[in-house]
């Protein structure tokens, strides 16, 4: 825990506003950004960062509630994690896939420990995206069928395959490949079965899947993707007995499950993997293959990869797997999920996040629901949850857009860096944040609040 408080209060270098406006200036005249219409562009320009917070080119300083894209899990500037990148950027820098090399067989060997029994092998790739689309290959390949499964609240990423089994409005323009269908997942609060309560939930949204898998014929479905709690589509964990249940049916119909935990997994939650917590997952069954990404080495390069089941790696054994990356198992992705995972070890940092969700971010951020009417509901476990904002709470209607829009404006005002969804607030700092930073954190939401609950 010292570690975490010393870095959190890193100082930071010399810096020239000049450069912060020079940044401003290049980015507007060349760079195209993601999701976004370019004309209006005014990003926020980042000079530096290290722990939990950003700062910019005049000196002023910001805790990162947003943890970037939710994948600073081990904070900013982490000297292990760096120190490791230049160690091997000098040793080796870059390498074939075809070739073995001491840092990608060290970074598998520590994702596979942490995921357990039930996994055997590593196939890298470069993020998240990536990961789904070779899980996905090896489910196809597998089960020799081609349907797949997702849910309608779900983000996956923006690849080929990827982005067709998000649920999102980011699929709709992007819906170039086959053979995926989307229903509806378990979430009370926005029930789609009519439900009253979570076993309710839970019955209602397993038998509309198993009806859904019948219907489309069980001979055609090949896997059923889930993050195992969606964040982009939320941060709400699935009831009790609905990862079971999915698994039962996945035994029953030939299905491989396929855990998404890219946003989730490495700490978000306060588990190494979010299915592998009781909250999450109380009867502990465990997914066929796991897509992770962001959070095992906090996006300090680009990785991610598929994490796989005995029985699938060892099909092909004398079957050529027919996928590849030239990045697969970069050199520098390899070292930086070493250290990343032997620092979160040493240093208490998958525990640390389950104390502050626990014991601060929870009761704080229910604290405030009971003061803003703005709040409908709070979700969340770890340092990963969500403020789901109404006009109403009796008829949970979301609120405006306009209204997310003001509130980013006031906490950026308040130096905390924030993270939207839709008519959401998402609280997910990095898994190091300290009780001070979180105390610091609220107080701003609260006022945020107010001000805008003011007008």
């Amino acid at each position: 825990m010292t570690d975490i408080l010393n870095r959190s209060h890193t100082t930071q270098p010399d810096l020239d506003p000049a450069d912060g406006a020079r940044a401003l200036e290049l980015d507007r005249q060349y760079v195209f950004h993601s999701w976004s219409a370019q004309g209006a562009l005014a990003p926020f320009v980042i000079a530096g960062a290290a722990g939990s917070e950003v700062w910019t080119y005049d000196g002023a300083r910001y805790l990162d509630f947003s943890s970037q894209l939710v994948n600073t899990n081990i904070g900013h500037s982490h000297p292990k994690v760096v120190a490791a990148i230049q160690q091997q950027a000098a040793e080796l820098a870059t390498v074939a896939p075809a070739h073995a090399n001491l840092a990608r067989g060290e970074a598998a060997k520590r994702i596979v420990e942490k995921a357990g029994p039930g996994f055997a092998k590593v196939f890298f790739t470069n993020g998240g995206a990536d990961a789904i689309e070779n899980a996905i290959r090896m489910a196809r390949l597998t089960t020799r069928k081609h349907k797949v499964i997702s849910t309608f609240r779900s983000y996956h990423g923006n690849t080929g395959a990827a982005i067709a089994a998000t649920g999102d409005w980011r699929r709709m323009p992007n819906e170039y490949a086959w053979g995926h269908l989307r229903v509806f997942g378990p979430f009370l609060y926005r029930s789609e079965f009519h439900s009253t309560t979570e076993a309710e939930e839970c019955e209602r949204a397993l038998q509309h899947l198993e009806r859904t898998i019948q219907a489309e014929g069980p001979d055609t479905i090949a896997a059923i993707v889930l993050e195992s709690v969606p964040g982009t589509a939320g941060i709400f964990s699935p009831p009790a007995g609905y990862l079971a249940g999915v698994r039962a049916i996945c035994d029953r119909y030939g299905i491989v499950w396929i855990a998404d935990e890219v946003m989730a997994g490495f700490g978000r939650t306060g588990e190494w993997f979010a299915w592998q917590g009781e909250a999450v997952n109380p009867e502990g069954v465990v997914p066929d293959l796991i897509a992770f990404a962001k959070g095992v080495n906090s996006g300090y390069v680009p990785v991610g990869g598929v994490v796989i089941s005995p029985d699938i790696a060892a099909a092909f054994d004398e079957r050529v797997f027919p996928g590849g990356l030239t990045y697969s198992g970069h050199p520098l992705a390899m070292a930086s999920i070493v250290a990343s995972i032997d620092a979160m070890t040493d240093e208490g940092i998958v525990e640390n996040a389950k104390m502050i969700g626990e014991k601060h971010l929870g009761p704080g951020l229910r604290a405030l629901a009971e003061k803003h009417d703005m709040i409908g509901e709070v979700r969340g476990l770890g340092v990963f949850w969500a403020l789901d904002l109404v006009t109403d709470r009796a008829t949970r209607e979301p609120v405006a857009a306009s209204v997310i829009g003001k509130l980013k404006a006031e906490l950026m005002k308040r130096h905390v860096l924030p993270f939207a969804a839709d008519n959401r607030i998402h609280v997910v700092p990095p898994c190091i944040v300290t009780p001070e930073e979180v105390e610091r954190a609220l107080v701003a939401y609260d006022e945020a609040f107010a001000a805008v609950a003011a007008g």
